[in-house]
Order: structure tokens, then sequence, then C-alpha cells
């Protein structure tokens, strides 16, 4: 398993490097199959109106499956403990429904792309620009999974929302969390003329 840790306003000391690898081996080591890249970032926030001024998020990448954890306090080894804890329960919960009602054949969600040579010039006859507001681009696989699957997924990844390719429909659908309990699915409609 590959680790990877990153400071943010913090310089990641031997002594935390140390506590961070021990406690993410503790809560990986019943998953070492599963897990083949850990990447760790602790951030620290400089300002006093901030309770939990130390964050540590984790993100495990499983068999293509992307399992994400985030915590905050007042002490970063606080928060390094609780989210190694949070990583772990959500590590079982994958494991358990991954393969407590299936055989441990693995399901391969990555598919090759063909190799294709790049283009000297990528713009074209185009000017360069960049955009107004877009801050952060992400990329990712979206192999096709039903709505319950995405909902599974949406519990892995620590977020309030997950896109996803919608196998029945063979559209993208976006699956969130409700503030009053529940998910909601948001799925496109043709426009009316």
């Amino acid at each position: 398993m590959k680790l990877l840790i990153q400071g943010n306003n913090i310089a990641v000391t031997e002594s935390i490097h140390d506590y961070v690898e021990t406690k993410l081996e503790k809560a990986t080591k019943h998953f070492q199959s599963l897990a083949t890249k850990v990447d760790v970032h602790l951030s620290v926030v400089n300002n006093a109106r901030v309770n939990s001024k130390h964050k540590a998020e984790v993100t495990v990448y499983a068999n293509g499956t992307v399992i994400r954890a985030q915590e905050g306090s007042e002490n970063l080894y606080a928060s390094i403990d609780l989210v190694s804890d949070k990583i772990a329960r959500q590590l079982r919960k994958y494991k358990e429904k991954k393969f407590g009602k299936k055989s441990h054949v693995q399901e391969k969600t990555g598919e090759l792309l063909p190799d294709e040579s790049v283009p000297e010039n990528l713009i074209g006859d185009r000017e360069p620009e960049l955009p107004s507001k877009v801050v952060r681009m992400k990329y990712f696989a979206m192999p096709p999974m039903t709505i319950d699957e995405a909902m599974d997924q949406l519990h892995l990844v620590d977020h309030d929302f997950y896109m996803f390719l919608n196998k029945d429909t063979d559209e993208i659908n976006v699956i969130y969390m409700r503030n009053h309990g529940g998910c909601g699915v948001i799925q496109p409609r043709a426009a009316k003329e």
C-alpha cells in the first residue's frame, strides 16, 4: 500500500508522519488486499474564528473505488485519530457490502484507453484562455451502476453528492443527501420548447 502525506500550512515532521502511518496501518490492516493507495492531507487554519483548526483528510483508493473521510478538531493528533477511526468504519462497511454477499471475485471498474499520440498543438486556431470562475477540474471513471450502487458509493466518499452513469437509463445522474434525511436523485430531462 502506497501512503502519501501532505501538509497545508503545516510542516509534516517525522513524528507526525510516523503517527499518521501507525494510525492508518492499524485502520487499514484488515483491508491491505483492497487498498492500493492512501492519500493524507493535513491542514491548519490560521483564523481565530475557526473552531476546528486542525483538519485531517484521508482518501483510500480500493479496487477502483474511492473511500474518503475528513475530520477536524482543535488538535492535529485528535483529528488524525478521528479520521482513522472513520476510515476504518467506511472500509469495513465497503468490504461487507462488496464481499459479504458475493464471492471474492474483484470487478474491474477502469477501462484501458486506446494508445493515441497527442498532437503537438492542442489549442489549434483558438486563443488560449483561463476559465473565469472554475478553480479545479476533476476527472474520474464512471462505470454504469444502479441507483442503489450509487447510494453505496455516496456513503463511502463522505460528500453530499455523487455523480454516476445510470445503468438503467444510460444517462448521468446525481444522487445527493437531503437535509431532512434520505437521498434524492437528479436526472436530466429534455427542455420544453
